[in-house]
């Protein structure tokens, strides 16, 4: 039974995240939820009470399916620059997909919830980016850097294109100097 329930709850999560994504936070009622997913709004509401859970539950989903596991990474002793351009391909990738991004449903769930799940899932970024600048750093394959700083490069640039590509066509030369622009302040080269 257990095992049916957790099938159902990532069958919602899946199904609200193109919800979200089209129409951001603030227009998503649970009746679009059923209406996408085929549910009755109790069955629904026996998995989330209200938008504001379902859309953490996504955060939660998108964030671990979709960050690279640097420390898994780090542990195995893979090579920091492989890491970083595995991240920023990713990231080259997902600012190409402007219809994909939650980040107007992001700014709009942060603007009308009271929650810690942003700072939260911020926090976990800003850790993770920094153990792998201070790994590459400590390997001698990344330049000694102010790692706050790049980290908010990092971070801030990724999610203001996010953001701003779902009002403007980003060109992918635009994207591309972006990442350009980490590479060469971590390792000194730009492709």
């Amino acid at each position: 039974m257990a095992i049916k329930g957790e099938r159902t709850r990532e069958y919602i999560i899946h199904e609200s995240y193109t919800l979200f994504a089209e129409k951001g936070f603030k227009q998503v009622t649970m009746k679009d939820v059923c209406e996408v997913t085929g549910m009755s709004r109790g069955g629904l509401y026996s998995h989330f009470s209200g938008t504001d859970k379902l859309f953490e539950a996504v955060l939660e989903k998108i964030t671990e399916e979709n960050s690279i596991d640097f420390q898994r990474e780090i542990e195995k002793g893979i090579c920091a620059v492989e890491i970083l351009e595995k991240a920023l391909k990713c990231m080259e990738e997902e600012m190409r997909h402007p219809e994909e991004s939650l980040s107007i449903a992001l700014y709009e769930y942060a603007e009308t919830v009271n929650s810690d799940v942003m700072k939260r899932l911020n926090g976990n970024a800003q850790d993770r980016w920094n153990k792998l600048i201070q790994y590459g750093i400590e390997r001698g394959e990344f330049m000694e850097v102010n790692v706050d700083e790049i980290v908010n490069v990092i971070l801030y640039s990724y999610q203001g294109v996010r953001m701003w590509s779902r009002i403007l066509s980003m060109k992918p030369k635009t994207i591309r100097s972006i990442t350009n622009n980490i590479r060469k302040q971590l390792i000194g080269e730009q492709k």
